[in-house]
């Protein structure tokens, strides 16, 4: 029993689990690096006041727009050509854009270099999650995925050490550093056993991304697994990244930097994720783990909300209860991986995290939408309360997948 349990802490503590972890915490720190830098870089191109919110929001879009498009690339050669090859290929793109990112002198290379950027950040997580998935057994792969996940969003927090120590260029140049040096660790890894067996085989449709939309059932599964995952990014993109906006208008007795909410945001979820990940193991069921977590963010929100005159010491412990409660990413993308055949995993786990990421766009416009018609605090409830009431629907309406075993391949009509 003992060496069991010595084999399967082996298994998750493994040369595939570490490298997909290092990749996904590169990953984030470059994806929230922006965020950070948000004010000071574009202040050194001339922009004032409202102009820090409007062409923040515009660059903002065009690194998730860059994602979305990355996510259907990233996952469709994914399947067709292993996942791998595309853990390579998105850190090699966006560790040359971040490094373009700090040599930008106008406004629009600023923003083309955020989307490619944003195209190589998207196969990041869903090659690594799939890969893990499918390397480590039933039994232990929530706790693999779990590892991934919370090692990889702690990235955030040296982007915020960084973004304070240097000047935003210089933070940039060190992200692609980051990014270049750990192409080396990836040369030992090894493909997933499922993936090879797969290529071997004849007459296997992967990687059709269209099969996700002609079959109402296999639809309705990719569309909750996206939605679940929905009011995370309402907090990071709307409450994280805006917290200086909001804490003007909460009268917070100090200054607010979206640094500090975001530090302090993915230090909550460096928490979460480990939380969750430990829950569904405990609970045996992913759909608890998750809702438990969606009941603690709508909680959360309410705190944020109701922070009038507090302490800039209260918001901050405020962005990382939010952080916490945002926790079952670790959960959501293994939930997504998990629903689909090996034959179309990369694609789904690599299209729904960026799907979500990408429901920034939308959700920044109907934010900007409500803030005009009703204000900053009112608009964002109403956006956050939309986003909550979708994933609701959406985790009840999925299947539980725990115990499911993943090495089976999706049948196209």
């Amino acid at each position: 029993m003992q060496e069991k349990a010595q084999a399967s802490i082996r298994d998750v503590v493994s040369l595939p689990v570490i490298v997909a972890a290092l990749g996904y915490f590169v990953d984030i720190y470059d994806l929230v690096l922006f965020s950070i830098v948000r004010v000071p870089s574009l202040k050194s191109f001339g922009l004032q006041g409202k102009e820090l919110i409007d062409y923040g929001v515009f660059l903002l879009n065009m690194q998730m727009i860059g994602m979305l498009v990355g996510g259907i690339l990233w996952g469709w050669l994914g399947d067709r050509k292993g996942r791998l090859k595309i853990m390579f290929g998105s850190i090699l793109m966006y560790s040359l854009a971040n490094i373009a990112n700090g040599l930008v002198t106008t406004l629009p290379a600023y923003a083309f270099f955020r989307f490619v950027a944003g195209v190589g950040l998207a196969g990041e997580l869903g090659a690594g999650i799939t890969l893990v998935s499918e390397v480590l057994h039933t039994r232990v792969r929530g706790y693999g995925t779990m590892l991934v996940a919370s090692i990889g969003v702690s990235g955030a927090i040296l982007a915020n050490f960084v973004a304070n120590a240097y000047e935003w260029r210089n933070a940039f140049f060190i992200g692609g550093g980051l990014g270049l040096l750990l192409l080396f660790a990836r040369i030992r890894v090894s493909e997933s056993g499922m993936f090879k067996t797969m290529e071997e085989q004849d007459g296997i449709s992967k990687g059709n991304l269209l099969a996700l939309f002609t079959g109402k059932e296999r639809f309705l599964r990719y569309l909750n697994s996206i939605l679940i995952g929905v009011p995370i990014w309402f907090v990071v993109g709307v409450l994280i990244t805006f917290s200086p906006e909001f804490a003007s208008s909460f009268h917070i007795s100090g200054e607010v930097s979206a640094g500090n909410a975001v530090m302090y945001c993915y230090l909550g979820l460096v928490f979460g994720d480990l939380s969750s990940g430990l829950l569904s193991q405990l609970f045996k069921s992913r759909k608890k783990a998750v809702l438990l977590f969606m009941v603690m963010t709508i909680a959360s929100v309410g705190l944020y909300f109701s922070q009038g005159g507090a302490s800039p010491q209260y918001f901050y412990g405020v962005c990382a209860a939010l952080g916490f409660s945002g926790g079952y990413w670790a959960i959501f993308v293994t939930v997504a991986a998990e629903q689909f055949g090996t034959n179309l995993r990369a694609t789904v786990a690599t299209t729904v995290p960026n799907l979500v990421r990408g429901m920034v766009v939308p959700i920044t416009m109907l934010f900007q939408f409500t803030r005009g018609r009703f204000g900053l605090e009112t608009g964002a409830l109403i956006v956050g309360g939309i986003c909550m009431a979708l994933a609701l629907v959406s985790l009840f309406a999925l299947e539980e997948t725990f115990h499911k075993d993943l090495d089976y391949f999706e049948e196209f009509m």
